[in-house]
């Protein structure tokens, strides 16, 4: 029903008015995405010779070290705010060694992107075991078969560490074990790295959207990571989360994933006192491509769409797969 003006009693065309061309429509935008707010998650898997496509994510691959060194400068290009990187290491234990080698394909990545960009774009590294134990947990087993939370954090502080003595800017610890984020803050006190800052999965909810993330990491996990993971039934567990990572030294915090979780987001960044990051996960990414291959949606718009909703729902940075082919269409227009 048409709004009618308590002054003159005439239809109030305020709204239309403002929405009549591209132009208006841009100067009274409440909501903008800037490159510099989006994030690049990117894999380098050790021991291959050339990029690897994933047949899950179209258009994602697993880099080599040389593939990765041109991701990072494209990125540099389109003016994207961080890039994320995970590691594939080509021999996996139950204690994720690799994931400590200061030699190890991670450490390698590390060095590669800040020897090739430096500041111009910033580093950040997950900090998990998912991508180095041969069970695919996010931890240390105990000899019941769980996560055993405690003998992990000793892990996590490891890790911490030696992506530091990389040069990594950020590490992103993501395993949601309890006391991550101290065990991290503390490591990297301990051995003099204060300015390495810390971005914190605070509410990694336990999801079915992440299925093409195991393909892209060469996951090995069998059964569920639901005994460590948010319940997707929770919100306010969530916010017990976020409370308990910045009480640790979190600098800033992420919701994961992000489409689904959009009233998550919401909640987190009204009472946040770091910045909000969410992470349009391989899955969220998965469906709109394939949508789009079979010509359901027009891709370009709903990939616009979906970063906006992340936006809007309070998000001041985003962690997407589109992070250059988004920042390289806000630069041209």
């Amino acid at each position: 029903m048409t709004s009618v003006s308590r002054s003159s009693g005439f239809p109030d065309h305020r709204p239309r008015r403002l929405r009549a061309t591209p132009g208006v429509r841009r100067l009274v935008a409440e909501t903008r995405l800037h490159p510099a707010e989006l994030i690049l998650p990117v894999f380098v898997r050790e021991g291959i010779s050339e990029p690897l496509a994933l047949t899950t994510m179209p258009g994602v691959v697993q880099h080599t070290r040389d593939s990765l060194r041109k991701a990072a400068v494209e990125a540099v290009e389109a003016r994207v705010g961080g890039i994320m990187l995970f590691g594939i290491p080509a021999v996996k234990d139950a204690m994720g060694s690799e994931g400590t080698n200061p030699d190890g394909i991670l450490q390698k990545a590390i060095r590669d992107v800040v020897s090739e960009v430096g500041d111009q774009l910033v580093v950040m590294s997950d900090l998990c075991l998912d991508e180095y134990t041969d069970h695919g947990h996010c931890g240390v087993l105990a000899a019941d078969g769980s996560v055993d939370n405690d003998a992990t954090l000793g892990r996590y502080a490891e890790m911490a560490v030696v992506q530091a003595e990389a040069g990594v800017h950020m590490v992103g610890p993501s395993g949601m074990m309890d006391g991550q984020v101290a065990a991290a803050r503390t490591a990297l006190d301990a051995a003099g790295y204060h300015n390495t800052a810390i971005i914190a999965y605070a509410a990694k909810y336990a999801s079915g959207f992440y299925g093409p993330f195991r393909e892209a990491v060469n996951s090995s996990l069998t059964g569920d990571r639901r005994t460590y993971q948010v319940d997707t039934a929770n919100g306010r567990e969530a916010l017990r989360e976020l409370d308990l990572d910045v009480a640790e030294g979190a600098d800033i915090v992420l919701v994961k994933p992000a489409m689904s979780y959009l009233d998550v987001v919401r909640r987190v960044a009204d009472v946040s006192p770091v910045p909000v990051g969410a992470y349009q996960i391989s899955g969220e990414y998965a469906m709109v491509e394939a949508a789009a291959e079979k010509g359901w949606v027009d891709r370009e718009r709903v990939i616009d769409e979906t970063l906006l909703s992340i936006k809007r729902a309070g998000a001041s940075l985003i962690l997407t797969y589109w992070a250059v082919e988004a920042a390289q269409r806000l630069v041209a227009g």
